[in-house]
């Protein structure tokens, strides 16, 4: 009997003593389907916990718009958006020092106001366009839409317009115009989007339909007099930078000349309007939705995706100024992106002298509805800045009056409704005496004391969005503290299982406590459980709560009431751990601690991917001494183990913005055959050694298909040769043919079946799954990626002949007919062995190389900002839901790889002790 065992030892006929194994078996399958299903149901409900907390829609209704006292300073606007155009390529000079956008930059020197707009992640189109346009910071639950439907419908600038005309991509315009009655839009095709051509195309169309409007009106007397009306908005949205920085990256040729097509629209459409309407009453404004990074993606907070120009003139906005020397009087401020508010502005850009006015993307819905004269959105958080906007004192302060209103009613109303619905109802304090605050305002502007005034406004609508953020997350401590208690309660019940059904734990309590029957239900946990569920429902009930809330609570209830309910057990362990020896006390010890400090090591490779270098430099050498000395006679194994580890390790010091390379790539097919071809030798030349029958698994079935290996090394070749070709044939000609995109998915779906038909044995199997989905990891591939693709395969074969290795030599010296018995028992099937401590190790280097997988090449900015030029050799016309299907298939294939070497290390840990035991 031996002393590893998991609070006691291994003594295989301690098993008897309980249940007949026929029956414990089929007790244990029963119970494990149940819980296969109850943490399929658990992770199900509690994942939907993420859009209660996180993407809970900040939108309410039911407020009263607040209409500006003052008239309009203008009767129409423009708002130009380039969608993807950063703001260091529209400000810098080119190579030879001209500046790509010549008309934006004189008005910026002589007509308007210029800035930064600063975006929030997400940097995506859809939530930078409803910051313009409503005011807000994206609906959350809309990414259960893919940001696409409105989840609820919200108030804009459109809304408020008496009529808004907009041209541009159908993923945007019908978002703002598709429900509104005074609105004329049009939108190209889908098809036009096409990321293997230069799309700048796409915002001459825009240009075009404008131009179609204005001469359209020329014959239709009903379309001039509603263009001449006041209170009009026209927006084109010209989505050329945005396709070609994802498809040629900013700095490219293309992006760059996009930049000066877009300040050409801008020109045509300044003169055309001067021209058709010569009343000076005209107000304009250029920005963008989101930057671009030097990958060619958005999506995260990086000052290359938040940072976007912002340009305004025309009606209602002041002229420039120089810059003064008495800096900002709130330099402490910081922007929704953590940018400080006093920024220098870059000595290449050439605009030092000139007064730079930044903004928050959400501030230019309220800029733009104070030119118009009509009411902010009502669900507008923006604050109206008003260094842009040409007004009398008087007339600034009425304005942000107005502001302040408008958000402090959001506020009001959020109040109201959780009021409400709540049966103990904490209010916002600091906003207890708002309306004291509004009069003591009202007073100030009847005085004539306007600095006053626009003081105690400016705070009031401070703490108005304070009030709101606090409502919004009024239940958040509540949906923390049960998932979280539901996350904790499910890990408890796992264990439980663990120890009571694979280790010796209960056996040996059974015999210690003859009377006591550990498995029986308490009863009265059981009652107590749903007692406590039903009035914790009662009260959600009570409260209107969401259904979810109900699911919620009750799932952690039934958690918990199914470990109280094995309080029997958990005493029995408790004496079972004190009565124990002080050295297995002192393992059970440094096994946590060991745990421990490799979950933190977890978190902390979170922010800082380098520490996997170490990590696999230092364990390269380990286990290469460990082998080395334990496996005499077979240095070619630690060697093996030492380069793999090492290989790995380069890849956390890569950048984690991949480069192209198609050339590595392609040579990463041929490192992936020969990898190949090596596991087909090693196969076949130790057929004859004992020990290498029982390690492998040797199948004595044949294949059913004799030629899969070169089938699927076939595949692998002809993927190489298809990145090749697809790559140059796109780069040269501009798109994607037909037959190159069928030949790609047809190797991708083809080489993922092949598997399937690979013998059982355990290396023919796991080098068939490797050569099997390297054909689609290939083709989405760009650069070294690819490479890494093959390092995680020889470090996870350097894990299974690790832990195989491990087996036999800890388990040889008690088994002298081991090497015997092999020939003839390795494919039987025998009863489970219990865990030991020593098995910790597995699930603890499992969780390394899983979050290795994903941290390889990247790290978590790269789930938002993803390399979407790698689904190219599949799809080059825009859709948002296949093209992200295959990134994250892309990011699930190394997963794939990892899962199958748990499952080999997994049944190697029963299957090896059932032959020694044999």
């Amino acid at each position: 009997m031996r002393e590893d065992g998991i609070l006691g030892g291994r003594d295989g006929d301690q098993r008897k003593d309980a249940l007949p194994n026929n029956t414990r078996q089929r007790w244990l399958k029963r119970r494990e389907r149940w819980l296969v299903v109850l943490g399929v149901l658990l992770h199900a409900v509690y994942m939907l916990s993420i859009f209660d907390i996180y993407f809970k829609s900040p939108i309410v209704h039911g407020m009263d718009p607040v209409p500006p006292r003052f008239p309009a300073p203008a009767k129409r606007l423009f708002l130009l958006v380039a969608d993807g155009l950063r703001a260091d390529k529209f400000f810098e000079p080119d190579s030879e020092g001209q500046f790509r956008a010549p008309f934006l930059r004189s008005v910026i020197t002589g007509k308007g106001r210029w800035g930064v707009s600063h975006a929030r992640p997400p940097t995506e189109s859809r939530p930078g366009h409803v910051s313009i346009i409503a005011g807000f910071y994206e609906d959350p639950s809309a990414v259960t839409k893919g940001w696409k439907a409105n989840p609820v419908e919200f108030d804009s600038v459109f809304n408020r317009s008496r009529h808004t005309f907009a041209f541009g991509s159908p993923d945007i315009v019908p978002i703002f115009c598709s429900a509104l009655p005074h609105s004329t839009w049009n939108t190209y095709p889908h098809e036009f989007e096409d990321f293997a051509s230069d799309a700048s195309f796409l915002d001459q169309w825009s240009f075009d339909e404008f131009h179609s409007l204005l001469n359209k009106s020329n014959d239709d007397p009903k379309l001039k007099q509603l263009l001449l009306q006041d209170n009009l908005v026209f927006f084109l949205h010209l989505l050329g930078c945005d396709t070609n920085g994802h498809a040629h990256r900013p700095y490219s040729s293309i992006y760059l000349n996009n930049v000066k097509v877009v300040d050409h629209i801008a020109e045509n459409v300044y003169n055309l309007v001067e021209t058709y309407f010569q009343d000076n009453r005209t107000a304009y404004i250029f920005t963008a939705d989101h930057g671009m990074s030097d990958k060619g993606s958005h999506g995260d907070g990086h000052p290359s995706n938040t940072d976007t120009p912002l340009v305004a003139w025309g009606a209602g906005v002041q002229t420039p100024k120089l810059v003064s020397g008495n800096g900002h009087f709130d330099a402490g401020f910081r922007f929704v992106d953590e940018h400080k508010h006093d920024m220098p502005t870059p000595i290449e850009w050439g605009l030092g002298s000139i007064e730079r006015v930044d903004v928050n993307q959400a501030d230019i819905a309220p800029l733009m509805s104070t030119l118009l004269g009509l009411p902010c959105p009502v669900n507008s958080v923006g604050n109206l800045p008003l260094g842009y906007i040409s007004l009398s004192e008087a007339e600034e302060v009425e304005a942000a009056i107005a502001n302040t209103k408008q958000v402090l009613n959001q506020f009001l109303r959020k109040s109201k409704l959780k009021q409400s619905n709540t049966l103990k109802f904490k209010p916002f304090k600091p906003l207890a005496n708002y309306s004291s605050v509004l009069d003591r305002i009202e007073d100030l502007i009847s005085s004539g004391n306007y600095e006053a005034a626009m003081e105690l406004s400016q705070n009031l609508r401070s703490l108005s969005l304070a009030g709101l953020h606090y409502f919004q997350t009024y239940d958040w401590l509540m949906l923390m503290t049960t998932v979280t208690l539901g996350y904790i309660g499910w890990m408890i019940c796992l264990v439980l299982h663990v120890l009571q059904s694979y280790t010796s734990l209960v056996e040996s309590i059974y015999k210690k406590n003859q009377g006591i029957r550990l498995w029986k239900s308490n009863r009265r946990a059981y009652l107590c459980g749903m007692l406590l569920m039903g009035i914790l429902c009662v009260l959600l009930f009570i409260e209107n709560s969401p259904l979810l809330y109900h699911a919620y609570v009750a799932m952690t209830v039934f958690l918990w009431t199914q470990i109280f309910s094995d309080i029997q057990f958990l005493k029995a362990v408790w004496r079972s751990l004190s009565g124990s020896k002080v050295n297995f006390i002192g393992k059970l010890l440094a096994s946590c601690a060991v745990s421990i400090f490799t979950l933190e090591f977890l978190v902390t490779s979170f922010y800082e991917r380098k520490l996997y270098t170490w990590c696999f430099l230092i364990i390269g050498v380990v286990a290469a001494l460990y082998i080395f000395y334990n496996i005499p006679g077979r240095p070619m194994i630690p060697f093996f183990i030492w380069v793999a580890c090492w290989l790995l390790s380069i890849f956390t010091l890569m950048p984690a913005e991949i480069p192209d390379n198609t050339h590595l790539v392609i040579a990463s097919g041929a490192i992936v055959i020969l990898i190949g071809m090596a596991a087909r030798w090693l196969d076949s030349s130790t057929r004859g050694s004992k020990y290498w029958l029982c390690i492998l698994n040797y199948d004595k079935q044949r294949s059913r298909f004799q030629k899969l290996f070169h089938l699927q090394a076939l595949l692998v070749g002809l993927s190489s040769g298809m990145v090749w070709l697809s790559t140059s044939h796109r780069t040269q000609k501009q798109e994607l043919l037909t037959l190159h995109q069928l030949i790609n998915w047809s190797l991708a779906g083809l080489s993922m079946v092949l598997p399937l038909f690979s013998p059982t044995s355990l290396l023919d199997r796991l080098s068939s799954i490797f050569l099997g989905f390297a054909p689609p990891f290939l083709l989405l591939s760009i650069g070294y990626e690819a490479v890494f693709y093959s390092a995680l395969a020889l470090v996870l074969m350097a894990w299974v002949l690790i832990e195989c290795a491990v087996l036999h030599f800890s388990e040889v010296k008690n088994s002298p007919a081991y090497i015997k018995n092999v020939e003839d028992q390795v494919i039987l099937n025998h009863d489970e062995r219990y865990l030991q401590l020593s098995d910790m190790r597995v699930p603890l280097i499992f969780m390394v190389l899983f979050n290795v997988a994903f941290f390889g090449t990247g790290n978590f900015a790269s789930i938002a900002s993803f390399e979407i030029s790698s689904v190219y050799r599949f799809i080059t016309i825009f859709s948002p839901f296949l093209m992200a299907a295959l990134l994250i298939f892309k990011l699930f294939i190394p997963f794939m790889l990892v899962m199958s070497a748990i499952l080999v290390v997994g049944w190697k840990l029963v299957t090896v002790s059932a032959i020694l035991e044999s």
